[in-house]
């Protein structure tokens, strides 16, 4: 055995020792991303409490949860706004995604109807400054609901206002990001933006790198289903991806019943050459950390 080698082998003793003295709850609770991978990111509603109130077992204070949300391997709790902001980078983490101008848009209430420009880009411009300012590399918008409109008369719209906030999105180099809904359940009914084809013409038209589409795995899975070659297909026009399973948004462990093969889909991001940001949405129905800590496992590659 050479010096270098002898080095190297007591180096790499010491560090399985220091491993070993880890306590084995500790090492089976926390799921760091692989090098060279992707990084966890986690939308925070259905972990956070609402008020002094709020007796729902599990659920934290934005502090607390940030805190725990790290110990995961968790590097980002996105659809959050600039009051939030501080707090978690206070904890070491990021945003991912920044959440909307809630008092102008919505996802029925978007960029596919022209008098709703007036109010929309001005917000979006100011948002877009906040996020330059504190480093939130993603936004989030919405196409809102057909309401009798055609396809093609939304494509053209949408892309008419997403125009005019763009050149301040690059400036800043901050992307916009449209996300994929479907448009069947409550809540989503009639959602324009909710077939992957209709996303990336829009892409498209837009020609712009500060636009892409947050694809949602479970959303997609309801409306059109083929996950994987989906993505295979189109990750070029995708700049974030959200899970949860399928039938319920809930939990997607082994032995759940629902019908999405998380590992499959993981992977075939990871292989896209994808490094950006993978966003837990699901809704918990067993204890929400011990259910958010077994996601993160499941989609790390």
């Amino acid at each position: 055995m050479t010096r270098r080698q002898a080095i190297k082998t007591i180096a790499a003793t010491g560090a399985l020792t220091a491993l070993s003295r880890i306590a084995p709850q500790a090492r089976a609770a926390t799921t760091l991303p692989a090098r060279n991978s992707f990084h966890h990111s986690v939308c925070p509603g259905p972990y956070l409490k609402k008020n002094a109130d709020d007796k729902r077992p599990g659920r934290l204070p934005l502090p607390e949860f940030a805190q725990a949300a790290k110990k995961l391997g968790i590097e980002s709790i996105e659809l959050t706004g600039p009051e939030q902001w501080p707090v978690i980078q206070k904890a070491g983490l990021t945003c991912a995604v920044s959440t909307f101008p809630r008092k102008v848009t919505s996802l029925m209430r978007g960029l596919n109807r022209r008098e709703h420009h007036i109010e929309i880009v001005p917000a979006y411009l100011q948002r877009i400054r906040e996020c330059a300012d504190a480093g939130i590399p993603n936004l989030i918008c919405f196409s809102g609901r057909r309401d009798g409109q055609s396809d093609e008369e939304g494509l053209e719209i949408c892309a008419e206002g997403l125009k005019k906030i763009l050149p301040a999105a690059e400036k800043a180099r901050v992307t916009l990001i449209m996300e994929l809904l479907n448009s069947r359940t409550k809540g989503h009914v009639d959602y324009q933006c909710d077939h992957t084809a209709w996303g990336v013409e829009l892409v498209k038209r837009v020609g712009s790198e500060r636009f892409k589409l947050l694809y949602d795995i479970y959303h997609m899975q309801m409306m059109e289903g083929n996950i994987i070659q989906t993505i295979r297909e189109n990750h070029q026009y995708i700049a974030h991806y959200h899970t949860a399973g399928n039938p319920g948004r809930n939990e997607f462990e082994p032995g759940d019943m629902q019908e999405l093969n998380y590992p499959a889909i993981m992977r075939a991001i990871h292989d896209t050459g994808f490094r950006g940001y993978v966003g837990q949405e699901f809704s918990p129905k067993r204890d929400p950390l011990t259910s958010l800590a077994a996601a993160v496992k499941i989609c790390t590659v």
